[in-house]
């Protein structure tokens, strides 16, 4: 992604899409389908049917950028979602899932946030 990018949240796209789809067709998606606004500071992610490639599609400043990653051996390991066509996830979920971790099964532990030690 572009440095300097601030994003603030990742949505996984559950179902595969049609990989010939580029900007404004995912775009339209977003809006349209998903019911999010595309110009918000977040990353939408998509793959597609044999789950060997990604495409992420955000905002920066006065434009789209769409990122893709095709994989030459391997597969994508993508959430199932019941009765949702998107999932929400963080930025360092997304960074695993690009590795190739199983978001379902590796589950970093809770972050704690305390206020005073006693």
């Amino acid at each position: 992604m572009h440095p300097g990018c601030p994003i603030e949240q990742g949505y996984l796209y559950s179902e595969p899409i049609d990989f010939r789809k580029s900007i404004n067709a995912l775009s339209v998606l977003v809006e349209q389908e998903l019911g999010l606004s595309p110009f918000a500071r977040a990353l939408y992610v998509f793959t597609n049917r044999h789950r060997n490639k990604v495409k992420a599609l955000y905002w920066h400043r006065n434009g789209f950028c769409l990122w893709q990653k095709r994989l030459e051996a391997d597969r994508f390991v993508w959430l199932r979602v019941d009765q949702q066509a998107v999932q929400g996830i963080s930025l360092e979920e997304f960074g695993w899932l690009i590795e190739g971790i199983d978001l379902s099964k590796n589950r970093p532990h809770q972050t704690l946030q305390h206020s005073a030690v006693s």
